[in-house]
This record gives C-alpha cells, sequence and structure tokens, in this order.
C-alpha cells in the first residue's frame, strides 16, 4: 500500500478495530452513515441497515465496499458494478445462528403446544445457507421436510425439492429467501393472501429471512381469522420501525437478532478482512490476526433429550421478552429501542460451543446432537 486507507465501518461489526491494521478507522452508528460521512472513505463496511447505493457513493473515492451480511438487498449491486467498486459480503456467515434460532422456536413452541416434532411436517422455502442448514438439522432429528426453491430445483437435484402448493401444505412453514423485488422469482410480498389462505388454519410460519418476504397486512388478518395459528417474527417491516399490531398477534418476537450469534458475527468478520487482504494484496494473512474465540461450555444432561440439550444452549424465549417493552413506549422511543436491542444484544455461543457431558447418553440421541454441532465429552 503506498498510504494508509481511510476506512469507514458500522461500529456494530464484531471486532472491526481488526480493519485499523490497514489505514486510519471510523467506526459510525451503521443507520448515521452517510454521504458526508463517507466523503474521503477509500473502504466502507456495513451491515444490513445502511443503504448502499449511488446516493450514497456517487461523490466518494470509495472502492471496496464489505457487507458483514449474508443478505444483499441494502446493496445495489448493479450501480458498484457499473463504478468499478469492488463488493464483498459473508454469505452463510450466520446460517447456523439462524438455525439454531428456528430449531429453539420450535421445540419452545412444541413444548408449550405440547406436541413432538417429528409428529410435524416442515415447510422450508429457500434452501440456501440457511435453509439447507435447517434441513440438515431437521432430517437429523428424524422431522419430514418438504423444500421449495425454485432457482436451485433448476440447477441441482430436482428430486430434493417440491412445488410450493405442497410445501404450504405442512404443519410448520419457515421462511429463508433473500429478498428480491425483481426477476424471475421475486420474493417481496411472496407471502400475500393467496399463499396464506392455502395455509392450515393452525400452521406455525416462522420468518428469518427479510421482513418485506410477507405482506403483514395480510398476515395479520389471516392472524385473525386463525386464531390457533402460530408466528415466530424475527424481522420486519420498516425495521425499526416495526407494526405493533402484528408484534401483538406473534407468539416469539425478536428484534432481527436470529443471526446474532458471536461465533457468526466473528465469521461475518473474518471473512470481510480475507477479503480486503486479498483485495489490497497485502503483505499479511488471516493467522496474524487475533479472531479467535477460546474456551466451550459443559452442559449436563441429566435425561437423552435433544431437546434439553438445544434449550439449555439457547432458549428463544429469553430473547423474546424484551420486544414486548415497545407497547408501554412512546413512539418517539420505539425505534432506538428496537435497535438499542440489537445494539446490547448479549453474547450468544452456538452449539459447537457446547460439551455435553452425560454418564450414559444413548447412542441415537449422541448421533443426533453431533449431528447439531454439539462436541461429546468421550471421557
Amino acid at each position: 500500500m503506498s498510504q494508509p486507507l481511510s476506512i469507514v465501518a458500522d461500529q456494530q461489526i464484531l471486532s472491526a478495530e481488526a480493519f485499523s491494521a490497514f489505514g486510519e478507522l471510523t467506526l459510525i452508528d451503521g443507520r448515521s452513515i452517510d454521504a458526508e460521512k463517507i466523503e474521503n472513505a477509500d473502504v466502507l463496511f456495513v451491515r444490513s441497515v445502511t443503504k448502499v447505493d449511488k446516493g450514497l457513493l456517487e461523490n466518494s473515492p470509495v472502492r471496496f465496499v464489505g457487507s458483514a451480511t449474508s443478505g444483499t438487498d441494502h446493496i445495489d449491486l448493479a450501480y458498484l458494478k457499473s463504478a468499478g467498486i469492488h463488493f464483498e459480503s459473508a454469505p452463510g456467515s450466520n446460517a447456523r445462528s439462524v438455525a439454531e434460532y428456528v430449531l429453539s422456536s420450535l421445540f419452545s413452541i412444541a413444548d408449550l403446544q405440547d406436541f413432538v416434532l417429528t409428529d410435524k411436517t416442515v415447510g422450508i422455502i429457500g434452501c440456501g445457507q440457511v435453509g439447507s442448514r435447517l434441513r440438515s438439522f431437521l432430517e437429523a432429528l428424524g422431522v419430514t421436510c418438504l423444500v421449495n426453491d425454485p432457482p436451485l430445483a433448476r440447477s441441482s437435484n430436482k428430486g430434493a425439492f417440491v412445488e410450493l402448493d405442497e410445501v404450504l401444505s405442512a404443519d410448520i412453514i419457515s421462511l429463508h429467501t433473500p429478498l428480491s423485488i425483481d426477476g424471475e422469482f421475486p420474493t417481496k410480498n411472496l407471502v400475500d393472501s393467496d399463499f396464506l389462505a392455502k395455509l392450515k388454519s393452525d400452521v406455525m410460519l416462522i420468518n428469518t429471512s427479510r421482513g418485506e418476504v410477507i405482506n403483514e397486512q395480510a398476515l395479520l388478518e389471516f392472524k385473525q381469522d386463525n386464531p390457533d395459528s402460530t408466528l415466530v417474527l424475527d424481522v420486519w417491516c420498516n425495521e425499526p420501525d416495526i407494526n405493533l399490531d402484528l408484534l401483538q398477534h406473534t407468539l416469539i418476537a425478536t428484534p432481527h437478532i436470529a443471526g446474532y450469534s458471536l461465533d457468526g458475527k466473528l465469521k461475518a468478520t473474518r471473512k470481510l478482512l480475507n477479503d480486503l487482504i486479498t483485495f489490497l494484496n497485502a503483505d499479511t494473512t488471516l493467522s496474524d490476526f487475533n479472531l479467535d474465540i477460546q474456551g466451550q461450555c459443559t452442559l449436563e444432561l441429566v435425561e437423552d433429550s435433544v431437546q434439553l440439550a438445544v434449550m439449555q444452549s439457547y432458549d428463544v424465549r429469553s430473547d423474546a421478552v424484551a420486544l414486548r417493552n415497545l407497547f408501554t413506549m412512546e413512539k418517539e422511543a420505539r425505534a432506538t429501542f428496537f435497535d438499542d436491542l440489537r445494539k446490547n444484544y448479549p453474547v450468544r455461543r452456538e452449539f459447537s460451543n457446547r460439551v455435553i457431558h452425560s454418564g450414559q447418553i444413548n447412542s441415537e440421541v449422541a448421533k443426533q446432537l453431533t449431528a447439531l454441532g454439539f462436541e461429546m465429552d468421550k471421557t
């Protein structure tokens, strides 16, 4: 490098300080990143709350944009390409975290509604990084999955996928599509009145993709007409100013934190750091940075139960409590509170951080736990 870079990064990117090895680093709240704040920046690192387009970048010297996210709906990819600006994201970095969130939600509701998960059929819409991970989790547990992903069905084993109408017959529907507005398979408002009319009246609908995949007014009407249905929502239209009527009708409601495990965040930072090293052809490697998480947590299982291990590791209900405080707040304070829940999210570790210790654990249960990522204590 001939001279140090000017780097602007969202202050919520985990260990973003590592980027300072390549120049002067300025950390900024992601929602406040605007054209003025990056007018001298060479490199920009964002998360999903920052819209990156011509309006933001046109008069800046930015030549590298990195997003610590899997989705890219907040990025105008066509503009970046036309302007010769290099772009990288972190697909799959939070896939395990989101899949674990869904599994915890399923076990939480199974406990509340007194059913066994293997008695249910799960429909997965979108089988990319997250959907495929969830599918592998559930199938390892013996749960029947119906999967719809038209783009993947075209390019891979068609036998692994079914038509949307068949998926909509499932007891549980989990959404894992990217947000796309146009193209052959647009997903904005995918869940509309026609979609919802095909669901079971007691369906469980889970959305951890993007809020705009659902027409929220249609979902509200469906819920009101089908009180036995169950909603699990981590993502919302118009974040952080979310729909309180929909929140009222959602059993498990969280502030877009499904992918917020510490492990997932660090994977994203490591990916972007390595991308920057490659882009700059820098004389350093990722191993030169101390970006590893030390230590594991031991879980003592008092019975042979996958559900118990999952819930001891991560109980989604602990994340679903705080968002309800929005109901008692003045309108002006709600959006800030939503963002604060994300900024101050407690440390959550993935299953791979957990070592299961049990005197005599059933071999089939041990196999299932290993498939979920847990480490078994063989001593």
